[in-house]
């Protein structure tokens, strides 16, 4: 069966989705202030993460810190739920513009795969022990329709 990774259309794909969604991330005010003036690496990453989350290499786990990295990258950020709201809606739209299918199964991966990981980023960015953090410690992987994490 076709992964998630390789109906979005591989690497390549997903760099191109990736580049518009964090264009408008930066330029966005709601989440503009979470990001900054944001991270050359950053498009990279996010790249390799949903990679890895949808079926493709395990460059992230691999080669750019893995999951304590990206928990790491949330803590103390306060992410309001306003905040979550917007970055499923930008994420969700630069999948059009990039182009990634429109079919109704992809989409539902797509959205359920943001929806989740907002919520874990949302609840990392609040904790102030460990025993707050979400207990999600690996790159989770996602399938049709639903994760299996």
């Amino acid at each position: 069966m076709e992964t998630l990774f390789e109906h979005a259309g591989g690497n390549d794909g997903l760099h191109r989705f990736i580049e518009i969604f964090y264009s408008s991330v930066l330029s966005d005010p709601v989440l503009q202030p979470l990001f900054g003036a944001g991270r050359p690496e950053h498009v990279a990453h996010l790249t390799a993460f949903t990679a890895e989350t949808f079926g493709g290499p395990d460059t992230f786990s691999r080669e750019m810190g893995g999951f304590s990295r990206l928990i790491d990258a949330h803590r103390g950020l306060r992410i309001t739920e306003a905040q979550r709201q917007r970055f499923i809606e930008l994420y969700m739209a630069a999948a059009d513009r990039a182009g990634l299918p429109a079919d109704e199964p992809f989409r539902d991966a797509l959205r359920s795969h943001v929806d989740f990981g907002s919520q874990v980023a949302m609840q990392n960015s609040h904790a102030e022990t460990d025993d707050q953090l979400h207990p999600l410690r690996e790159v989770p992987h996602w399938d049709w329709p639903a994760p299996s994490a």
